[in-house]
C-alpha cells in the first residue's frame, strides 16, 4: 500500500519551533509583522507616526492621537499577563497534535495552572470555531445528522440528551475529502437544518443526505439533492455514498474520547467541533498551520473569561 502523504508530511518539530519563535522577541516580532506588515499604522486616526516607549511590554504611541497600541491590544491575547512565548507554545501544541491536547496536559507543557491552560485554549478554540464559520462549501457534499454526549437515565427517543450537529463533507472530483464542517444546531428539524444550510453551503452545490426527514427540504436551497435511505446500524455507516462523512464522524469521536475526560457539551462543544475542522481542514501544510493560527489570532477581537465561559454559538 503506498505512503499516504498527508499523513507522513513532516510537521513543524519542536526544535524548528524553538528556532523561529523561542523567545519573547521572535515571537513579538512575528505578530508585528501580522499586524502591521507594512509599518505602524494606529487603530484610532490611522496615522503612520509614533513614539516607542514602554508599559510592562513594548509599546507605539501615536503621534497625532496620542493612543498606545501594542502588538496584542485588540487581539485574543490582550491583557495577558503571560509571556508570549507561552501562547506561542500553546499554539504549538494545538496545531500540531493530530488528536488534539487536553487542557490538563497543557498545563504541564506549558508550566502554568488548569484554569490558565483552560482559558488559552478555548480562547484558542474561539478564533478556530470564528475562522470556520467562513467557510462556504460548494461542489459534491456529503452531509449527515449527529450528536455529542450521552443519554440521561430514563430519556429515550432520537438524541435523547445529547447535543445535535451536523456533519458535512465536500469532497473534490477524484472523490477525497477537502473541507469538512462540524455545526451546532439547535435541533435536526427541518426549520433549523434550512438555517444551517443557508449560511454552510452554496447554492450550486450537489448535496448527498440520508432519508431523515429534517433533510427533506434541502432541494429549494441548493442545485442538486440526493437523499439515500440508508437505514440504521452498522450497515447504515457503511453506505458507500456518505464514506468520508463517516469516516470523519469516527475520526472525530475517537479523538475526543482518547484526549478529553470530559467537557461540557452544551456550551462548549461547537468550540471543539470547530477544533477538530480547523486542523483537518489545513492537514495538507503542517508547518504553516501555526503562523495561520497566529495571523488569526491576530485578527480575534479580545475573548475576556467571563465571554468565554457564556458563549454560545448561534443556532
Amino acid at each position: 500500500m503506498p505512503m499516504n502523504r498527508i499523513q507522513f508530511q513532516p510537521g513543524l518539530s519542536l526544535s524548528a519551533f524553538l528556532r523561529d519563535y523561542g523567545d519573547e522577541a521572535q515571537c513579538e516580532a512575528a505578530l508585528i509583522k501580522v499586524r502591521w506588515p507594512n509599518g505602524f499604522v494606529c487603530d484610532r486616526c490611522q496615522c503612520t507616526r509614533y513614539s516607542p516607549t514602554h508599559n510592562g511590554r513594548r509599546l507605539w504611541q501615536c503621534k497625532d492621537c496620542g493612543y498606545q497600541a501594542s502588538s496584542i491590544v485588540g487581539t485574543v491575547m490582550e491583557h495577558t499577563k503571560l509571556p508570549l512565548t507561552t501562547w506561542f507554545l500553546a499554539i504549538y501544541f494545538l496545531t500540531q497534535s493530530k488528536s488534539g491536547i487536553s487542557a490538563l496536559a497543557l498545563k504541564r507543557h506549558l508550566g502554568v495552572s488548569y484554569p490558565t491552560a483552560w482559558l488559552i485554549r478555548h480562547k484558542l478554540m474561539q478564533v478556530m470555531f470564528d475562522r470556520e464559520q467562513s467557510s462556504l462549501l460548494s461542489g459534491r457534499i456529503e452531509i449527515d445528522d449527529a450528536f455529542l454526549g450521552g443519554e440521561q437515565p430514563g430519556r429515550h427517543g432520537r438524541g435523547g440528551n445529547k447535543v445535535p450537529f451536523v456533519a458535512a463533507v465536500e469532497t473534490d472530483l477524484k472523490g477525497r475529502p477537502r473541507v469538512v464542517r462540524f455545526d451546532r444546531v439547535e435541533n435536526h428539524s427541518v426549520a433549523a437544518i434550512q438555517r444551517w444550510a443557508g449560511s454552510a453551503i452554496a447554492s450550486e452545490s450537489l448535496v448527498l443526505s440520508d432519508g431523515w426527514t429534517g433533510f427533506g427540504q434541502l432541494s429549494a436551497l441548493v442545485q442538486c439533492h440526493e437523499a439515500h435511505i440508508t437505514g440504521h446500524g452498522p450497515k447504515a455507516a457503511q453506505h458507500p455514498e456518505f464514506h468520508w462523512v463517516n469516516t470523519l464522524l469516527s475520526n472525530l469521536k475517537t479523538a475526543l474520547s482518547g484526549t478529553f475526560h470530559a467537557f461540557d457539551f452544551k456550551t462548549y462543544g461547537h468550540r471543539y467541533l470547530a477544533e477538530f475542522a480547523y486542523r483537518f481542514n489545513r492537514r495538507t501544510d503542517l508547518p504553516a498551520m501555526l503562523p495561520r493560527l497566529v495571523h488569526a489570532a491576530i485578527a480575534s477581537k479580545p475573548w475576556p473569561l467571563h465571554k468565554i465561559r457564556l458563549t454560545e454559538p448561534p443556532c
